[in-house]
């Protein structure tokens, strides 16, 4: 490739996504074997999941676990659980502008997920690159709401 890619587009790794049967008992297991605590949780009805972003509140900005369950058996979580059981499910690059970072990879032949981005987690804007094009790698990419605690 000879066009560069914006040198303050890609910023960060922001989350790995695990998806889960049952959050409260993920949260009870990150919390005892590796001491992390949840940072902020929420209900999606648009992504189908409920979620908590966990880690170490001593280290805030730094990328953190998101752990996703199903909120019924249709969302994306649950048919990801059916075909692969639980566990890891995505990774999350924090960008400064989704729309900007959607223009420069499909610029480079990537497929995205969504034609627009969507509502993630604390008012983000998100979207996906498709597995295909991204190593089998679910690819998410972040621009986080501006008064965002993660």
């Amino acid at each position: 490739m000879t066009d560069l890619i914006p040198e303050s587009l890609f910023i960060a790794i922001d989350h790995v996504g695990i998806a889960v049967p049952d959050l409260d008992d993920a949260i009870a297991f990150y919390e005892s074997n590796y001491g992390m605590t949840v940072l902020h949780s929420e209900t999606n009805e648009e992504q189908g999941v409920r979620e908590a972003m966990i880690g170490y509140p001593a280290n805030a900005g730094a990328a953190v676990v998101q752990l996703l369950a199903p909120l019924n058996e249709e969302s994306t979580i649950a048919k990801f659980i059916g075909r692969n059981g639980p566990g890891l499910q995505q990774l999350a690059l924090r960008v400064t502008d989704v729309e900007a970072a959607m223009a420069h990879l499909t610029d480079r032949g990537l497929r995205l997920l969504y034609d627009a981005p969507r509502r993630g987690t604390s008012d983000s804007r998100i979207n996906f690159v498709h597995p295909k094009d991204a190593g089998g790698v679910l690819l998410e990419l972040v621009e986080p709401h501006q008064n965002a605690a993660h």
